[in-house]
């Protein structure tokens, strides 16, 4: 299948906005709505370091969108559309092509997006990578930011933390003490993260600050404290987890690192005054969305995670980065 086979038979069906115009043409209009303005957001993935080369295409395509749209909410933003950069490796063949557009229409029906334009290559030698840029609007001057947390503000996390790293660790047969069922579960929050949309925008006016939990929880919480110049501290009891993370966690305590320092959530993590804890747990109940208060903002610096005991845990690892 050449490149305009792939556009014409695979891509340009995605293209559902009228402003994609078909993918006809060499760009797309978009305007936000009234009183909002755009969010931009872009994530790359490539083989073997965000997905596996045997991880079911569909998933991939799916994760690529959900991963962006995480972004999206943690600004505030509801999603519009998005474009799509594709670099194939030269190794995949027409099936594993339509299973991965195939999970793209899946979501974009899910989420109510629409595709608006990229571009594909081929480069036969090289890592399958995938781009995807995501457009979302929000009320003028109020998407939420990881800089605007104040001092004693409440930090709250949806969902379950954890899982994912939990989950890759399954997928690479390192969690066999586990029985399949708690694999499975754990191996799906690898591959299918929960983009929280519906609550992101909830959010907006409620929370002080916010992001998504992408570098591993204890990370993001030091992204947070150091672009909002404050202390952020969590509590170790409060932390929310799955039964398959609570059961891997009684099987082999040094896993916490996993969960507090491994990546791949795409929770929410957010800031808000203690004033506004009743409004955000009704939000929370109307989207069906969880959210567990794991620990407050105060004066000083860096993310620490403290014991009952009140000592400070101390992490072999403390999020993932990327080497240069």
């Amino acid at each position: 299948m050449d490149e305009f086979d792939l556009i014409d038979r695979l891509i340009a069906p995605l293209a559902t906005a009228p402003g994609a115009q078909g993918l006809g043409n060499d760009g797309a209009t978009i305007a936000p709505g009234p009183g909002c303005e755009l969010v931009i957001t872009k994530d790359m993935m490539a083989e073997n370091v965000h997905f596996l080369a045997d991880d079911p295409p569909d998933l991939i395509g799916r994760k690529l969108l959900r991963v962006n749209l995480s972004d999206l909410a943690a600004m505030g933003a509801s999603p519009v559309g998005y474009l799509l950069g594709l670099a194939s490796d030269g190794q995949r063949d027409e099936t594993w092509f339509r299973a991965f557009f195939r999970g793209l229409h899946q979501d974009q029906e899910q989420f109510g997006v629409s595709l608006l334009g990229g571009d594909t290559i081929a480069s036969p030698n090289g890592v399958l990578t995938l781009s995807l840029t995501a457009f979302g609007e929000v009320p003028v001057r109020q998407s939420l930011s990881r800089s605007t947390a104040q001092p004693d503000d409440l930090v709250a996390v949806t969902g379950t933390i954890g899982d994912a790293a939990l989950g890759l660790q399954a997928i690479r047969g390192e969690l066999a003490e586990l029985d399949e069922s708690k694999r499975m579960f754990l191996s799906d929050r690898y591959r299918l993260p929960q983009p929280r949309t519906v609550l992101g925008p909830a959010l907006v006016g409620l929370a002080h600050a916010a992001l998504d939990v992408s570098d591993g929880l204890i990370a993001d919480a030091g992204h947070l404290a150091s672009r909002s110049r404050l202390a952020v501290n969590l509590d170790w009891t409060k932390i929310p987890l799955s039964d398959a993370g609570r059961t891997a966690l009684n099987r082999d305590s040094g896993l916490k690192s996993v969960v507090l320092g491994g990546g791949d959530d795409y929770e929410l993590l957010f800031t808000f005054a203690p004033a506004n804890l009743d409004q955000v747990e009704a939000v929370a109940f109307e989207c069906g969305v969880t959210v567990t208060v794991i620990g407050a903002c105060t004066i000083g610096a860096g993310a620490h995670v403290f014991a009952t005991n009140g000592q400070e845990i101390g992490l072999q690892e403390d999020g993932w980065r990327h080497k240069s």
